[in-house]
Parts: structure tokens; sequence; C-alpha cells
């Protein structure tokens, strides 16, 4: 199932005032959360005017730390594959591995 329509379905609560970076295959979620940003698409044969192209390049420098962890969190196979364990257990082991990873992001900083 897509993310977006995860995201949709389990109608995740955002506050009305906080900012929403999301990539391009949230593209409908401005209609959902009034302070969205998604990078802009260019349309078919069409150049990307030199504003729109520094707004998504800037989007992307923010974003790129976070699909950092996400990549980490995915070597750890708990995001990247079906999860075959309880279901209970799904959320702890999520935050001690979000643990384990923060504590390694504070011994870098």
């Amino acid at each position: 199932m897509h993310d977006f329509r995860l995201f949709k379905q389990q109608r995740v609560p955002l506050m009305s005032d906080q900012l929403c970076l999301a990539d391009k295959g949230y593209q409908g979620i401005a209609k959902l959360h009034r302070h969205s940003c998604t990078p802009a698409k260019k349309l078919h044969k069409t150049e990307l005017p030199t504003s729109e192209r520094q707004h998504n390049r800037l989007l992307a420098q923010v974003r790129v730390k976070v699909e950092h962890v996400i990549r980490r969190l995915k070597i750890f196979r708990i995001l990247a594959e079906r999860y075959r364990n309880r279901r209970k257990r799904f959320g702890l082991r999520l935050n001690l591995i979000a643990a384990i990873l923060n504590y390694e992001l504070i011994l870098r900083a």
C-alpha cells in the first residue's frame, strides 16, 4: 500500500499550524493539510521555472536528513520488509531501534 493512501486511511492528526514537508508521492496532501510543502512537478514538454527549481532544491536539502534516518531504519529490516512477529511488539521494537539511532546521532554531533 502506498504511503499516502495509508496516511489518508489512518487520518494521522497533524496540528493545523505544523509544517508538513513531503515528497512527490504526496501531491494531494495540500487538500488535506493547509501547511504542507511538496516539490513542484514540471508539465509535459516544458521547463520548470527557476524559482520552482530553487524551491525543489531547498526542500530536498531539508528532506535528505529525514531520508537518511528512514534508510537507517530500513537497515534493521523493520520498515523494509513485512513485519512477521507479534503486532503488539512492533511499536516497542520500533521505539527501541529509534532510540538506538537517536543515541548514535547524539554521539556524532
